[in-house]
């Protein structure tokens, strides 16, 4: 019914850029707030950045002043721009929404997980 995609994962340098995107599509009536996390091989999954539907964002103290995370309504995408990337941004990206959907249910949804890698 809903499906979050993400896009623009890629092996970058240290110190460059990557820009990520989550599309959602399906059913959805409305969209609250969108985040993105992200998971290193034999770690746990950590909360990245969070924006609200009136556009507050929020983010892990790791990557504040290098990423900032947007969204677009109209195309029900969310993004985070990632500069000066280090190696220890290195893992797999998941987008996720909480929305409401064509059911009438609040729910929490995940895309299926995009690579960054930066190394020399």
């Amino acid at each position: 019914q809903v499906q979050l995609v993400e896009s623009g994962g890629d092996l970058v340098q240290p110190g460059g850029s990557l820009r990520l995107s989550c599309a959602a599509s399906g059913s959805i009536f409305s969209i609250n707030d969108m985040g993105w996390y992200r998971q290193a091989p034999g770690k746990q999954r950590e909360l990245v950045a969070t924006i609200t539907k009136r556009g507050t964002a929020n983010y892990i103290d790791s990557v504040k002043g290098r990423f900032t995370i947007s969204r677009d309504d109209a195309k029900n995408t969310v993004y985070l721009q990632m500069n000066s990337l280090k190696p220890e941004d290195t893992a797999v990206y998941y987008c996720n929404a909480e929305l409401w959907n064509g059911l009438g249910y609040v729910r929490r949804y995940w895309g299926q997980g995009t690579q960054v890698t930066v190394s020399s």
